[in-house]
């Protein structure tokens, strides 16, 4: 049963408490004003003036601000806005955090604005990802399925399987001292995840009404060691180090080659360095049998809050968002746009085709209202950490399963 403004949702350990009813009516006065969150710096400024002027101009006397808001505690940070009556009227947040707050009511319902939005051309997984319960709440904002980037100087070709990616990372570490092989800091879940997948392992499934962890199982064992090969043979990246900027050590000449969503080409084709690199070569992830991997679909859904004071113009502004010229603006600035015929605004470029590749055969982390919480803990971090600091495998991989299940099920 779909859950009421009035339910409680713990996330990270924060009460999402939702009380009585959106506070939208069926008229807006003239001067509203419609907040928007967008997360980070992935939205371009033109987009970001796009949307301004846009609404705006369609929608006289009205006004739109965007605040842009860190990725850094965001689950409790909309956790608390979303309940209080000072609620932004549209947020972002990454595709794995949507269910959290689709599933109590924290936004609002926006099925019959689906077909107005793209209808079936919008990215499926995200759509799944933004849906409960039959419902649709948060739509696609952009995707960007992680690509490789290398030193076009040393790497000519890219690795035809992901045993050869491991050990051409390796030798290019051995043969270039001081420099990775691959950059890949201690906490980088994310690009651990597909090593766990093409070794046919998975971070969770379902299990009759519960969820049963399985970094553990034979499977994604043998994706953890080559992660922990890597990390400790290939990558000279800090052990307990986070992969925020992994194209600045590449700027600085520090690494062969890095793993990071399609979007960091421009950063890594402009490094602010004295005798930077060229700009790099880019290649999807090799599959455990050649083809693309299997690797995390990054991105953000956007959803409107339920408790926002102008829910028509507010969908009026989403509409926007999810109109072509907003999104054409992310396929051009490398962002893979929230719709399936906007592809070829990526181009058709080498780089592009990596892209497509890897965005292609990209998924999602387990679709559990719970899982925000799992991010918010912080367990898959420390456990990756110690992979890379050369502890036993298996044994972590047991107690991190343990305490996995005890959050989805929680």
């Amino acid at each position: 049963m779909k859950k009421t403004l009035g339910a409680l949702a713990l996330l990270g350990g924060s009460a999402l408490v939702l009380a009585g009813c959106a506070a939208g009516g069926s008229s807006e006065s003239d001067g509203a004003e419609i907040r928007v969150w967008l997360v980070g710096t992935d939205t371009p400024d033109v987009a970001r003036e796009y949307l301004v002027d846009t609404f705006e101009e369609e929608n006289p006397g009205s006004t739109l601000v965007i605040e842009e808001q860190s990725w850094e505690g965001l689950v409790d940070k909309l956790t608390t806005s979303l309940s209080s009556s000072d609620s932004p009227d549209i947020v972002e947040f990454g595709n794995t955090q949507a269910p959290a707050f689709t599933s109590v009511g924290a936004l609002l319902d926006i099925s019959d604005e689906y077909e107005a939005l793209g209808g079936d051309d919008l990215l499926p997984g995200f759509v799944e990802a933004g849906s409960y319960d039959g419902a649709f709440y948060a739509a696609p904002l952009y995707s960007g399925a992680r690509v490789v980037f290398a030193d076009p100087a040393l790497v000519t070709a890219a690795p035809a399987t992901l045993d050869e990616y491991v050990a051409t990372a390796k030798s290019l570490a051995a043969a270039n001292p001081g420099k990775s092989g691959v950059y890949f800091a201690g906490q980088d879940w994310y690009n651990a995840l597909p090593f766990i997948w093409e070794n046919g392992g998975e971070v969770a499934v379902v299990d009759g009404e519960g969820w049963d962890a399985q970094l553990s199982s034979d499977a994604s064992i043998a994706g953890l060691l080559q992660v922990q090969d890597l990390m400790m043979n290939a990558s000279l990246a800090p052990k307990d180090g986070d992969n925020a900027e992994p194209w600045t050590p590449y700027c600085e000449n520090q690494a062969v080659q890095f793993s990071a969503p399609n979007w960091a080409l421009g950063l890594a084709s402009a490094c602010e360095t004295e005798a930077p690199p060229a700009a790099p070569m880019v290649y999807a992830l090799p599959g455990i049998d050649g083809g693309a991997a299997q690797v995390f679909a990054g991105g953000s859904n956007i959803g409107i809050s339920a408790r926002s004071e102008n829910p028509e113009l507010a969908k009026a502004a989403l509409e926007i968002i999810l109109s072509d010229g907003f999104q054409t603006i992310y396929g051009e600035n490398g962002l893979i746009p929230a719709k399936l015929s906007l592809a070829s605004t990526l181009g058709s470029s080498p780089e592009a085709e990596a892209f497509t590749a890897a965005a292609g055969n990209a998924k999602l982390t387990p679709a559990s209202p719970n899982w925000a919480e799992v991010e918010a803990s912080r367990v898959l971090e420390d456990f990756f950490v110690q992979i890379a600091q050369g502890g036993d495998v298996a044994a972590l991989a047991a107690e991190v399963d343990i305490q996995i299940e005890e959050i989805l099920n929680g």
